[in-house]
């Protein structure tokens, strides 16, 4: 390679690194915690945000799986959201590594920088590792593929930095999906998501990295996959949301049991396969169900829900299946409280299905 193109190529790394650096502190820049946002000790753990739980699931994961790597896009620095930081000084550059996509074998933990930018890797993801153990007659797997991305709204992404496309991934047989909605999951789930022999798309809900804060514990544990939780009890309606999404349901919760309505609040945690069972005992006591996310309405995975719950609970359901969703248009930045699915938009929506 000419010497002049050489350099070309190490100046435009090197800017593109400051680029990432510049965007992690942008988006990050709202968030009340700091770096480690480690709080005093209490019982059972510490109290931590989300992307320290996250940081510490990959410690547990190299630590006690010499086969375990990490690898994408600018992880030997920390990534952009520093969810990597200290990876590669602890376990080395030959298990925590830059690199494009395109590894195989061994106990994978890949980062792409944003879920937005997932779309390359989609043929990868979707015709080989997602089919691989059906293609071997179940004798292989991909020595349990992880994915990780932040997916999401941030507050000033734009089109290119605030997608939610969780929704092309449910749709493939053989992946995992799974979205956590707070520090404590994330930590549980990631480590369970990395032990599991098939191939796993972990979306981290990017809004929530620094915000979100809670006691997690600090020793090794998972949180099992496909089973859904109900966080609140309720009598009148179902609420079911994932990631993010489980703030602003929660808040509509409190303000609709102001006007008497009681909700049941259920985080899917699991898209792919999801946890049908729990939705559907819970709906066949409310007669009601409400389904909210980031992603565009028009097939979001809210619409599977919808279908699913229909067919199990029709002679059960006293009014149509609602869902309060992002819009069917790119993701807007200036006009981006318009298209949020914001409390007072499921409020409303919790009103109409209760009065339907």
């Amino acid at each position: 390679m000419p010497m002049a193109a050489a350099k070309a190529l190490r100046e435009v790394a090197r800017r593109r690194g400051s680029w990432a650096a510049e965007v992690g502190r942008r988006c990050l820049s709202s968030g009340s915690a700091g770096p480690a946002a480690v709080a005093e000790r209490k019982e059972g753990g510490k109290a931590v945000n989300l992307f320290t739980a996250v940081n510490q699931a990959l410690h547990i994961a190299l630590d006690t799986d010499p086969r375990a790597y990490v690898f994408g896009e600018d992880v030997g620095f920390g990534g952009v959201f520093r969810c990597t930081t200290g990876l590669a000084d602890r376990f080395g550059k030959n298990r925590v590594f830059n690199t494009p996509l395109c590894e195989q074998g061994n106990r994978a933990i890949a980062e792409i920088q944003f879920a937005d930018y997932i779309f390359p890797a989609f043929d990868q993801i979707v015709n080989e590792a997602a089919k691989f153990r059906y293609r071997s007659g179940n004798e292989f797997n991909c020595g349990g593929l992880t994915i990780r991305t932040p997916y999401g709204a941030v507050g000033h992404g734009g089109h290119y930095h605030s997608q939610s496309p969780e929704a092309f991934f449910c749709h493939v047989p053989g992946l995992k999906v799974v979205i956590p909605r707070s520090p404590r999951e994330a930590k549980g789930l990631l480590l369970a998501s990395i032990r599991d022999p098939n191939p796993v798309v972990f979306f981290e809900p990017k809004w929530l990295y620094r915000l979100a804060v809670e006691e997690v514990p600090e020793e090794d544990y998972m949180l099992p996959l496909s089973e859904a939780e109900v966080i609140r009890k309720g009598s009148d309606i179902t609420l079911i949301g994932w990631g993010a999404q489980l703030a602003v349901l929660k808040e509509a919760c409190e303000d609709a049991a102001k006007d008497g309505v009681s909700c049941e609040l259920i985080d899917l945690k699991t898209l792919i396969p999801w946890d049908k069972e729990t939705i559907e005992a819970s709906v066949k006591k409310t007669g009601k169900l409400l389904v909210s996310h980031e992603a565009p309405i028009t097939g979001g995975f809210g619409a599977e829900i919808a279908a699913s719950i229909t067919e199990r609970c029709f002679q059960r359901l006293e009014a149509p299946v609602a869902r309060v969703c992002g819009l069917d248009t790119p993701f807007p930045l200036v006009y981006e409280p318009f298209y949020m699915p914001t409390k007072n938009k499921v409020l409303d929506a919790i009103k109409a299905t209760v009065n339907y």
